[in-house]
């Protein structure tokens, strides 16, 4: 992140309040009653706006020292690491060894897939347990298998400690059956793209190795078809010649993701309507950069047919908003967004009930006209701003409303992307030059910011592809502690990066939404990689992919 961790304690009179670049508020309070010794009713976390998350603000790491000094000193104090502290204290993601053996029909077909994992935890349990179960749940990737065996095992160790990272455990799993599926691919003498749609799931099919859920949404047949045309597959694949000791080639690559956690992660959302009209939406989900509170607000806008900026949003506050399990595992949008959609819902009909009353009309005789109750011939009109007033004399009905909803099913986005990389046979140097890529995130809420969401998600994952890497001395200490060793690419190290949606409509989530936050940075690392092979006629198997590993590959 580009923001360092950081917290402020504050304690007055037996409690303390403890203001964090959090994902999860809620589960702060709860780890730090357990670390303190106290009860949770003495406890605040204020969520502050975050510079970053992906998934490593999930866990607590200054919090508790803030709380801790606040308490000693009866002052407020604050807690902010350096850079170096930041990269070496925080966790990074989990290291992980696979093997992946592949069995396919002579029309290329799936039969079956037997892996192992083998995942590098850090000294503490912490994600490493979650991580795992989620690359084995997708260690097939978005294809139906038949018959899939996975053996995995987490070990601990004295490497940086493993965490939560966008992806959590699926990247991993993604590039490995990516891989096997293009050398596949190449055995039996299919396209890459062709083999792809001969195994990919359609809408209402069962996906077997996603413990059998029906693919309710699914535009992934389309997908495929945008990349395979935008990246002009068909004049590039798979390698040319650029007459200057350097090549371009292409690759490809697959992936699905969840959103949420199935019966597990719980969004809620407090919405009540205000003397002139105006909305106050509270919800218990941190905004992390993703733009969460915007797209919130455009869900209680939508179904109250006002404008966004008749919707105020507070922030997570452990002493105010309802409660929300957090902000990840791709869960903001699909399980939080559904609850303010069915909160909006609810206080509509309650203003109803109310204008009705004020009109001297049956509930069932006035229309919602946003900013008025009308009668249904519309000659007869309450005002938002009346109806409030109405309601803070002699009313028994409160405007407001309160919704708390989990989801008994994570409808999987999907995601195609292609790269083309150029590559220089004698230095070894690999520069993306161009990646397309299509997203199926059921039907986006904000464009814009799922635009974005896929962009910096792409250029994360080109950079685990070719860069990022963490790499130890003698004495076990990472090498990598400053932005100036860990090379996370910035925009201009990467050509054109163009995407699409392709929208499917998921009945379970906010006006047919899925989630997107995770699954872009999936594809990346597989068609990355593909590209290289396709360049060098090398195959890769160890991430990140350097320029010195190119160049001895050529000799």
């Amino acid at each position: 992140c580009m923001e360092p961790v950081s917290a402020i304690g504050y304690a007055k009179d037996g409690r303390v309040t403890v203001y964090a670049c959090t994902q999860a508020p809620f589960e702060v309070r709860r780890m730090l009653a357990k670390n303190l010794a106290m009860d949770e009713e003495n406890i605040r976390v204020v969520a502050t706006p975050l510079g970053g998350g992906f998934g490593k603000k999930c866990d607590s790491f200054l919090e508790a020292p803030a709380a801790v000094a606040a308490l000693c000193c009866d002052k407020p104090v604050k807690v902010t690491l350096t850079r170096q502290e930041d990269m070496i204290v925080t966790t990074r993601r989990h290291g992980y060894h696979t093997d992946y053996e592949i069995g396919f029909s002579k029309d290329g077909r799936f039969r079956y897939l037997d892996s192992f994992m083998f995942s590098d935890g850090g000294p503490y349990e912490a994600e490493s347990y979650g991580t795992l179960m989620t690359g084995c749940l997708m260690s097939g990737g978005p294809y139906i298998i038949p018959n899939v065996r996975v053996d995995a095992r987490c070990i601990r160790d004295n490497n940086l400690q493993g965490g939560a990272f966008r992806g959590y455990g699926i990247n991993q799993a993604a590039i490995s059956i990516e891989t096997a599926l293009d050398e596949m691919a190449e055995k039996l003498g299919i396209d890459p793209f062709e083999i792809r749609k001969r195994n990919i799931p359609r809408e209402g099919e069962i996906m077997p190795a996603y413990y059998g859920q029906v693919n309710t949404s699914c535009a992934l047949d389309r997908c495929l078809q945008a990349v395979h045309d935008n990246i002009g597959w068909d004049e590039k694949y798979p390698v040319r010649d650029m007459g200057n000791g350097k090549v371009r080639a292409v690759g490809m690559g697959m992936a699905m993701q969840g959103s949420g956690i199935t019966s597990v992660d719980v969004g809620s959302a407090s919405l009540k309507i205000n003397d002139d009209g105006f909305y106050t939406l509270s919800i218990g989900a941190a905004d992390m950069g993703t733009g969460c509170d915007t797209i919130l607000a455009q869900i209680a806008a939508e179904v109250l047919d006002c404008p966004l900026d008749n919707v105020t949003v507070l922030g997570a506050d452990t002493d105010s908003s309802p409660y929300d399990s957090g902000s990840y595992a791709s869960s903001t949008t699909y399980v939080t967004g559904k609850a303010v959609e069915q909160c909006a819902e609810q206080l509509k009909q309650k203003i109803c009930q109310v204008g009705a009353g004020l009109l001297g009309l049956d509930e069932r005789a006035v229309v919602f006209a946003g900013d008025a109750v009308t009668s249904e011939d519309g000659t007869q009109r309450a005002t938002l701003a009346q109806i409030a007033a109405a309601s803070q004399c002699g009313s028994n009905t409160a405007l407001e409303a309160v919704v708390t909803h989990s989801s008994e099913i994570s409808p999987p986005p999907f995601m195609v992307g292609a790269a083309e990389v150029e590559v220089d046979l004698e230095t070894g140097e690999a520069q993306v030059i161009r990646y397309e890529a299509a997203v199926d995130c059921g039907t986006p809420v904000n464009p814009n910011l799922a635009r974005v969401q896929a962009e910096g998600g792409i250029l994360q994952g080109i950079g685990m592809a070719l860069t990022e890497n963490v790499t130890y001395d003698d004495r076990g200490m990472p090498q990598e502690n400053s932005l100036m060793q860990y090379k996370i690419p910035a925009r201009n190290d990467i050509g054109h990066i163009h995407v699409v949606f392709e929208s499917s409509y998921e009945g379970t989530g906010p006006f047919g939404a899925k989630s997107i936050g995770e699954v872009v940075i999936n594809t990346p690392l597989p068609a990355v990689a593909d590209a290289i092979y396709h360049a060098t006629h090398k195959r890769f198997y160890e991430l990140p992919i350097t320029r010195e590993q190119i160049a001895l590959a050529g000799q």
